[in-house]
Parts: C-alpha cells; structure tokens; sequence
C-alpha cells in the first residue's frame, strides 16, 4: 500500500505516508485554504436562512488559479452569457468555497489525527471514511488545478515535458508534487471505484 491507496473494510480507503510526505501534504492543503479565503462566518443573532441568500461576487477572481477552481459557469460569448455567468456565480461562488475550504481542512484534521510509528520509521497509515475520502478526493484535484495553472500545464503532451525538467530548473519541485498528487489522486479514484 505504500505511497499507493487501498480499499478500507466496509469502505473508505488507506495509505502509507511518510513524514515528509504528511507534512507536503499537510502545507499544501493549508495554502490551499489560504487562497481560496476565509469564510463569511455568520454574525452572532443573524439570521441563518439570511446568510444561505447572501450574494457572492459575481466577477471572476484575477487569479488565474482561482478562475480554474471557481470558473464561470457560461461562455463568454455574449452579454447575456456574461450575465447569466455573473448571476451564478453571485448565488454559488460563496458556497462553493466554503465546500472547497471544508475538503481542505478534511485533509489537515486528518494528517494532524495521525500519530508516527514509534519505530522511529516516521510513517503512518491514514485510513479515511467514505466521506473523508470523497473530501479527499476533491482536495486533491483543488491542489493539483491550483499547481498546474501555476506551472502553465495546458495538455497532456505539455505534462510529458514536466518529466524531462532538469533537476537545476526552479520549477521541479512544485512539477514533482503536481505529479505526485496526480498518483495519489489516480489511485484514490481506482480504491474508491473498486
């Protein structure tokens, strides 16, 4: 099972995990909360049934990582696509984010309930519920969008030329993290599908 998720009995899915791959993962997950925001936290006495209704933005955000996690929801193509586009996003975008932000702490709570082998090995098995791995799941994909807009990936055949970086090229890092979210995120797809 290492670095690979397995399917859980009654469901859910587990991995092996060193310590540095928790802590990637858990600094990952923490600047993805970072960019997506804070939330809108109710005000104390204010309706609920108020803040359900409340308007979002209805431009898309000037970051490109943001525009790939919160994309319009029409083309552009006209005004009346560009409105319909604004209008949803005024009534969504804030909720979306929200969902966004919770996947992500789901991560974070779930690497910070692990506890290292006493073996002194540094590792751990993270065992998720159905739940958490679909909070997972969503995480990973956030992170992996988020990465590869930052890096510029546009296709497939671009991806290929990720792997041919030279290791001096500043960019390999975030190229090997993209790459290995892209593994765990595979693998977590085939366990929860199986």
């Amino acid at each position: 099972m290492a670095g690979r998720f397995g399917p859980l009995p009654g469901g859910g899915a587990a991995v092996a995990l060193d310590e540095v791959e928790i802590s990637i993962l858990r600094s990952l997950a923490v600047q993805l909360m970072e960019l997506i925001g804070p939330g809108d936290e109710p005000v104390e006495g204010e309706d609920p049934l108020a803040a359900l209704f409340a308007e979002g933005p209805s431009e898309p955000p000037a970051d490109p990582a943001l525009r790939r996690l919160f994309p319009d929801a029409y083309g552009d193509d006209s005004d009346e696509l560009r409105q319909a586009a604004a209008d949803f996003r005024r009534y969504t975008e804030n909720d979306l984010r929200a969902r966004k932000r919770e996947d992500a702490l789901t991560v974070v709570r779930s690497l910070d309930a692990l506890s290292t082998d006493a073996a002194g090995e540094g590792g751990a098995v993270l065992e998720l519920s159905p739940d958490q791995s679909r909070a997972w799941l969503v995480a990973l994909n956030d992170l992996r969008l988020t990465i590869g807009t930052r890096l510029e990936v546009t296709d497939d055949d671009e991806s290929e030329q990720l792997y041919r970086l030279p290791d001096s090229d500043p960019r390999k890092p975030m190229v090997m993290a993209y790459l290995w979210l892209g593994a765990l995120q595979e693998s977590l797809v085939e366990t929860l599908m199986a």
